[in-house]
């Protein structure tokens, strides 16, 4: 079973990457866009079957390692 964990900063949390990628992407003459943010999405290849378990395992590695859950959020979709 495939669980993917996506990242974000949380609201209020400078984001310097996103800032820089907004910045360049205007410079490359793209105006219309406004604020960017950025995060990273991890892949897992879970060997548990359960839809529900697989959730639950891919929530505690997030808690645990994936996530600094004072700045960031996380969502989870097992596929």
């Amino acid at each position: 079973m495939k669980a993917v964990v996506t990242v974000m900063l949380k609201p209020g949390v400078l984001d310097p990457q996103g800032k820089a990628i907004g910045q360049a992407l205007q410079h490359l003459g793209f105006d219309n866009v406004g604020e960017v943010r950025a995060g990273k999405r991890i892949e897992l290849d879970l060997t548990e079957t359960d839809p529900a378990r697989a959730r639950a395992q891919a929530e505690e590695m997030a808690r645990k390692l994936l996530a600094n859950t004072v700045i960031e959020r996380f969502e989870i979709a097992v596929e």
